[in-house]
């Protein structure tokens, strides 16, 4: 690893320590509390908040859980994730304390294919196959509902 990576790593660390401390000074939980929440050692933390450590995706996603934040939050901090740009649906999701950080995940990533869909519609049809429309589905032609049967029980002859 050349100088410059080992700088990046290290200020890295240092950065996503001192926001944990500062998070867990916000919220006004000991060193030693947060551990026990986290499910890590309390000498592991430490080293985690003075940047000695570099913590993992999972010690991090524990950590966000003991301090009642999104782990996202903390991912981006770590320079695992690009922060996104702003949006109050994403911001509500995060905020919302009556699901767990799994559903949070999950509907984020529905909200971010639904945006990413709208925005291929806005710049232009793509022909990739059934499109939805209400609550049913139709054929690409707008014929008939997908999987219907033309002459089905609806139908007059």
């Amino acid at each position: 690893m050349t100088a410059v990576a080992q700088d990046a790593v290290a200020n890295a660390a240092q950065d996503i320590g001192a926001f944990i401390r500062s998070q867990r000074l916000g919220a006004e939980v000991s060193l030693r509390q947060l551990a026990e929440r986290a499910g890590v050692s309390n000498p592991y933390l430490s080293q985690i908040e003075r940047g000695l450590r570099k913590p993992s995706a999972d010690v991090l996603a524990q950590i966000a859980k003991g301090l009642r934040v999104s782990a996202e939050v903390l991912y981006v901090r770590a320079g695992i994730l690009e922060e996104r740009p702003a949006s109050p649906v994403r911001d509500a999701l995060v905020a919302d304390d009556s699901i767990n950080e799994r559903q949070k995940q999950m509907l984020l990533e529905i909200y971010e294919s639904f945006r990413k869909e709208n925005a291929a519609e806005v710049n232009g049809p793509a022909a990739t196959g059934p499109e939805v429309h209400g609550t049913e589905v139709t054929d690409p032609a707008g014929d008939a509902p997908a999987g219907s049967d033309p002459d089905g029980p609806d139908s007059e002859e």
